[in-house]
């Protein structure tokens, strides 16, 4: 991901947290998100990020962005440790279930494996069936660890997912 690429990634983020968490969170919350904000949020963290975050985009045929996905290392409170994250995976919704996320995934994980890294680690809203589906077809597996995650002034529950990898 470029500069360049932070409207596109702004309205993925925006028009997918719409489709996939419509009735999980507050749809105030859902209403209120600004694609423009979103795009200079995206574009600020490129610009301040110490190269720990990678942000990676698939491209469709026609050179707009199909998809786009964030990792890292894995962040227990403020503290990251030896295993990676993936922090975010959106697409727009006419793109679900056409490859596009299985190959972001694919790509994530191949270089957490190519980095050494032992697992990785991912949060997901505990209601998103859709997501945990893809999550589980992946190979990630619940852990048991659960925690609130704040949205629009409304705690909704997350779930955490592992998965082994192979270096």
């Amino acid at each position: 991901m470029t500069a360049d690429d932070s409207a596109e990634v702004g309205a993925i983020r925006v028009r997918g947290w719409r489709h996939a968490y419509r009735g999980m969170v507050p749809r105030a919350y859902l209403d209120g998100m600004d694609v423009a904000a979103e795009a200079e949020r995206q574009r600020a963290r490129l610009a301040a990020g110490d190269g720990s975050v990678v942000n990676l985009v698939a491209e469709a045929a026609d050179g707009t962005l199909a998809g786009w996905a964030a990792y890292g290392p894995y962040r227990d409170g403020e503290v990251r440790t030896g295993d990676g994250e993936l922090y975010a995976l959106y697409l727009p919704p006419e793109r679900i279930g056409q490859g596009v996320g299985r190959a972001l995934m694919t790509e994530v994980s191949g270089r957490c494996a190519a980095a050494g890294l032992p697992r990785m680690f991912l949060w997901v809203l505990k209601e998103n069936a859709r997501a945990r589906r893809f999550y589980e077809a992946a190979g990630f597996t619940p852990d048991g660890a659960e925690e609130p995650f704040e949205v629009g002034g409304v705690a909704v529950p997350e779930v955490r997912y592992v998965r082994a990898l192979a270096g």
